[in-house]
């Protein structure tokens, strides 16, 4: 189906260590599998002949067609929609009463395969979206819908970047489950990029190991036996100059009282009651578009909708005279719909040092002093060696890490991380956790996070809320 020969990519900054020779038979199920930058997405890249080359050549069976219409390829990205400057709360805010986003029956494209499409529709619950505009899908939501919407092209090749990320177990479980189904009616074939090995559906027949810029041998799924590195323990984190937060253990962090959001016509929150006192450590579950990262947003003061919502954050209500930084000061954020939009281009000890004043990019120079402490929680990420390099040219889970050292940086009383270990490989997923765990030791840290995975979750965790 496709011959790689040699080839050398033209762009120094994607180029792999040695030339790439590879080649992909008919109906072969295919896994590449690789740590965070190992170049997964650069080889994925280059198939779809997204990156022109210097030397070689590659070779597809359908050269009388454009790769474009039989090779789709959705990234990490791409399963947040398209990016945009602005934040995607202030946008739903925009649109709830405007046409400013399409809604999703004017995005899937004609109804060709009405078996296939049936079966989609079912599979992500496509028909209770229809009419939502796209910019109110939550980010699981947006997931089933761009899986959807590709796989409705029926293209020859279709390769996905962590197919499972940010979806339900029971729609992880159902998603592969089509793909088997698809795979053996031989619909598609199917080409995944895994940073967990342990997610190697059983439909894979043949893995690609990469790992530092070097693609390995294809090998049977048989034959490919995943190591999986732990991360070593991690004893004590206490970054220079850390910060005592005042106030008693038990004092209320947030209070929330009959809690309702809406987008025009949709409900997301409903009449909420839910108060977590200082200290507490909590679990926010539920399925994709149950409201989780809606609840998040009234909390770290992102979601205009607040102001009419009955809200107390640290003592004081919502509305009362205090500004978004004076709260935003006191919390560490992550989330999917936050990577997505983070687009500067500037090297990652910038990104970091953004999170000391909650801003995109660096608008106020740090202090020597406050590099250091940049540096200190950079390398508790294992990311120092990453520095100096454009955020931009890092791959998705390098990303993730430096977002996280962003949120840790100015060692905040509330840490909130929603789906923080999105993407990141067995090693690096094992270190966060230590990193969460011995954050959440210290005096007075209280922690929110959302996660599709019970085993992510920390030791620490003694709360939950669950989303219907």
């Amino acid at each position: 189906m496709i011959v790689i020969q040699n080839a050398v990519l033209r762009n120094p900054a994607f180029r792999f260590r040695e030339p790439v020779s590879l080649t992909v038979e008919a109906g072969e199920q295919i896994a590449v599998v690789g740590p965070n930058g190992s170049g997964k997405s650069v080889l994925a890249q280059m198939i779809t002949a997204a990156y022109p080359l210097r030397e070689g050549t590659i070779t597809y069976d359908f050269s009388s067609s454009p790769v474009y219409r039989n090779i789709k390829f959705i990234a990490f990205r791409d399963s947040y929609g398209p990016a945009d400057a602005s934040y995607y709360l202030q946008q739903r805010w925009n649109s709830q009463d405007r046409d400013e986003s399409p809604p999703v029956r004017d995005t899937l494209g004609p109804a060709g395969n009405n078996s296939l499409r049936k079966q989609l529709f079912e599979l992500f619950g496509i028909d209770g979206m229809l009419d939502k505009q796209t910019v109110l899908l939550s980010s699981g939501e947006m997931r089933k819908f761009q899986l959807a919407k590709a796989l409705l092209t029926e293209p020859r090749l279709l390769i996905i970047d962590n197919p499972f990320i940010g979806l339900d177990v029971s729609t992880r479980d159902r998603l592969s489950g089509l793909l088997n189904s698809l795979i053996r009616t031989g619909a598609v074939q199917i080409m995944l990029l895994l940073a967990k090995t342990d997610e190697i559906p059983g439909f894979i027949t043949h893995v690609i190991p990469v790992r530092d810029r070097y693609c390995g041998e294809k090998v049977s799924r048989d034959r490919f036996r995943a190591g999986t590195t732990e991360a070593p323990a991690i004893s004590g984190l206490v970054p220079p100059g850390a910060a005592c937060h005042p106030g008693k253990t038990g004092d209320a962090i947030i209070e929330m009282h009959d809690v309702s959001v809406r987008y025009g016509s949709h409900t997301i929150l409903k009449s909420l009651n839910w108060t977590v006192k200082r200290g507490e450590k909590w679990a926010l579950l539920g399925p994709n578009g149950s409201g989780k990262s809606t609840l998040l947003s009234l909390v770290c003061a992102d979601n205009p909708q607040s102001y009419a919502c009955d809200i107390s954050l640290f003592g004081r209500r919502r509305g009362s005279g205090e500004s978004i930084w004076d709260i935003k000061k006191r919390i560490g954020y992550v989330s999917p719909e936050m990577h997505r939009a983070y687009s500067e281009n500037i090297p990652a000890i910038e990104i970091v040092a953004s999170g000391l004043h909650d801003s995109v990019g660096v608008y106020v120079r740090p202090r020597p002093e406050q590099f250091r402490v940049c540096e200190w929680w950079m390398n508790a990420f294992g990311i120092l060696h990453l520095r100096d390099r454009n955020f931009l040219q890092m791959s998705d889970g390098e990303q993730r890490l430096v977002l996280l050292a962003r949120a840790f940086v100015k060692d905040p009383e509330l840490l909130v991380l929603d789906e923080p270990m999105h993407g990141l490989d067995t090693a690096n997923r094992s270190l966060v956790r230590q990193v969460i765990e011995a954050f959440c030791r210290r005096e007075n840290k209280t922690f929110i996070m959302v996660t599709h995975y019970e085993q992510e979750l920390p030791e620490c965790i003694i709360h939950r809320l669950a989303l219907g």
